[in-house]
C-alpha cells in the first residue's frame, strides 16, 4: 500500500465524500453522523464491516469477500478470501485513521452505513476506493444486480484489469457473482433445483 505506484493509482481516484446512490428502506443514522475509527477496541467482521462501541458499520456500497470463500495465493495456498479482505481493512483503518459521516442506518440490529475518508500523504481517500482499487474488496450490487455507487464501478474494473489484490489469484471467488448465484437459486421453484 505505500509503494509509490499504489498511491498514484489512488491519487487518480480521489475522492473526499463520493456522491451516494438512496439507500432504499434506511433510517437516519442515531449515532453522532461523523466520527473517527480508533486504533483499538474495534472488532473486524469482514473486509467492510466492523463494530465500535457495540454498534455495527459497514462501508456503504462496498462488498468484500464472503466467509468461507478460498482462494490460492501467490505461495500456492489456498487462502480465506474473508479473513485477506478484513486483514487488507484493518491494517488500512490503522494507517490512515479514517473519520467517517454515518449516512444510512437499517436492519435489526441496527448497522449504520458509512463513507470514510482515509489519509494517505497529504491526500484524503475515500475508504471504499481505496479498497476497492487496490483489489480487495467491490463495487456493491443492489438487489437487482445494479452498482450502488457508479464511481466503485470504475475502481474494481482498473484492479481488475491490472490484477491487483485479490484479482491476481486465478481462483479469485468473486462475491457478487456468489450473492447473485444465490439470488438467483433462492428465486427458482424447487422443482426447478
Amino acid at each position: 500500500m505505500k509503494s509509490p505506484h499504489a498511491i498514484s493509482a489512488l491519487a487518480l481516484l480521489l475522492v473526499i465524500a463520493p456522491a451516494c446512490a438512496q439507500q432504499p428502506a434506511a433510517a437516519e443514522p442515531k449515532a453522532s453522523p461523523a466520527f473517527d475509527i480508533p486504533q483499538s477496541g474495534v472488532e473486524f467482521q469482514t473486509g467492510d464491516t466492523w463494530e465500535q462501541n457495540g454498534q455495527t458499520f459497514r462501508l456503504y456500497a462496498v462488498q468484500s469477500c464472503i466467509r468461507q470463500t478460498y482462494f490460492t495465493n501467490p505461495a500456492g495456498l489456498k487462502t480465506d478470501c474473508c479473513e485477506a479482505s478484513l486483514n487488507y481493512l484493518a491494517a488500512i483503518i490503522r494507517d490512515t485513521k479514517p473519520r467517517c459521516t454515518a449516512i444510512a442506518q437499517a436492519g435489526q440490529p441496527p448497522v449504520i452505513y458509512a463513507v470514510c475518508a482515509a489519509h494517505i500523504g497529504a491526500n484524503t481517500l475515500d475508504l471504499g476506493t481505496v479498497l476497492i482499487s487496490q483489489g480487495f474488496a467491490l463495487a456493491a450490487l443492489d438487489a437487482n444486480g445494479k452498482p450502488i455507487h457508479f464511481p466503485y464501478v470504475i475502481a474494481e474494473d482498473d484492479a481488475r484489469s491490472h490484477r491487483r489484490g485479490l484479482w491476481a489469484a486465478p481462483d479469485f471467488p468473486n462475491p457478487n457473482k456468489i450473492l447473485a448465484d444465490a439470488a438467483r437459486a433462492a428465486r427458482q421453484p424447487a422443482s426447478a433445483r
